[in-house]
């Protein structure tokens, strides 16, 4: 990987964490200070909750894909090691999942009007698990590469034996 590209995307999760980390702050000081606006037309104090917990699984996936990152410039990605990161990107997709789904529940009372926003959202839930499957797959062809590695190592020793 080109240092370009490994400079671009961490800027993108610089950015990326610096506005989770934004939107977090704005959501605690709208529960500490009480200066909420809540008409009762939504629930905005159990959405501000959740959307702190959604931000959480950003940033863990985040700080999880700078490492995974991080190995790859130092050629170090296809190790046992790699495997910890992907695992917790998948656990933090798959929560992030059941944060989106809780949101859809919150506002589902507010759809009954409109039942296919709510029909939407749980459809925008189920392709946020497609994610997570993917990067499942993908993990799965790490596992493949790193038993490659393995092997080609163990050759090359054998090999060098020879000669």
């Amino acid at each position: 990987m080109g240092k370009l590209t490994v400079r671009a995307l961490r800027a993108v999760l610089a950015v990326v964490l610096a506005g989770t980390v934004f939107v977090q702050a704005s959501m605690v000081w709208a529960l500490v200070s009480g200066n909420d606006p809540e008409d009762g037309s939504l629930p905005l104090t159990p959405l501000r909750v959740v959307t702190i917990l959604g931000m959480v699984s950003v940033q863990v996936a985040l700080v999880c894909v700078w490492r995974l990152l991080a190995m790859v410039r130092r050629g170090t990605v296809f190790s046992h090691a790699a495997f910890r990161y992907v695992d917790v990107v998948i656990g933090a997709i798959v929560s992030a999942a059941l944060v989106w789904f809780a949101v859809t529940a919150i506002n589902a009372p507010g759809q009954r009007d409109d039942p296919g926003v709510t029909l939407i959202m749980g459809g925008v839930g189920v392709a946020i698990l497609g994610i997570a499957l993917m990067v499942l797959v993908l993990r799965m062809l790490l596992t493949q590469a790193v038993a490659r590695d393995v092997e080609a190592t163990q050759m090359q020793a054998e090999l060098d034996e020879v000669i």
